[in-house]
């Protein structure tokens, strides 16, 4: 496996590539870069690596400039300081999303779910769909756009835009506007599911169906989980499984 390291610490960067040739002497590192203007030189003129590990704010900015500048197709394990962009990371190839300090585990996990995942779409790549005409078809099918409810004796549309997300109150399905208004529906969570944009809501768990402009941001939690926060706060704690984390991840990113 080729990778490159983006970090513009340059003691971090060594310890990190230390670390990652404990774990995986097989590893090829092939750079060491510091900012967003070196990355985007490197990306622009060379092959692109099989995996890269990348610092959030860097000597010269943010690293998100560099996927505004040069086509990123490598998967990414973000290592920060700072847990705010998480969103925005999985939006961009994130795979991982390690905080510092790191730790052996944190980056051997890391690298285990990127060879995992290589060797995922490398075994069913005969089986996988044609990705860019399902995404066509789904950016064509923009789902429900209304929903009619009955409250205080009074039938009303609430508009699909304004609904933070569904969920279960008292066993029956519910709308939480992002206003902050309940309404109850009569289908249930599954049938809501299928009239809606698969781009735009995601079954989170059994309890909720998320709209994803409720997002604010995703955290890893305990057992590979993941902890979200929404506009529109919830109760409880909203968690995705570990089963589905990864799934969920592919969604923020693939929008």
């Amino acid at each position: 496996m080729n990778i490159i390291l983006i970090e513009d610490e340059v003691k971090t960067a060594k310890a990190l590539g230390q670390l990652i040739l404990s774990i995986r002497p097989d590893i090829q590192i092939l750079s060491y870069i510091q900012s967003v203007d070196g990355a985007i030189n490197y990306l622009s003129q060379n092959d692109q690596p099989d995996l890269i590990f990348m610092d959030i704010q860097l000597a010269d900015g943010l690293c998100f400039e560099i996927f505004k500048n040069v086509e990123v197709i490598s998967p990414v394990i973000f290592c920060t300081a700072f847990d705010d962009y998480a969103i925005e990371a999985f939006k961009s190839n994130g795979i991982d999303y390690v905080l510092k300090p790191f730790s052996r585990e944190s980056i051997a996990q890391a690298i285990k779910k990127a060879g995992e995942l290589k060797n995922f779409f490398q075994r069913n790549k005969k089986n996988l769909p044609d990705f860019d005409y399902l995404l066509t078809k789904t950016g064509e099918q923009t789902g429900k756009s209304s929903f009619l409810v009955f409250k205080n004796n009074k039938y009303m549309t609430v508009q699909t835009e304004n609904i933070a997300y569904f969920f279960i109150k008292n066993e029956t399905p519910t709308i939480m506007t992002f206003d902050k208004l309940e309404y109850q529906v009569t289908q249930s969570l599954d049938e809501v599911s299928k009239l809606l944009s698969s781009q735009q809501f995601f079954r989170i768990n059994r309890q909720y169906l998320v709209n994803f402009s409720a997002i604010k941001e995703a955290e890893h939690y305990f057992s590979r989980k993941l902890i979200l926060k929404l506009a529109v706060p919830t109760e409880e704690k909203l968690l995705v499984g570990k089963d589905k984390a990864t799934l969920f991840l592919s969604w923020l990113e693939n929008r």
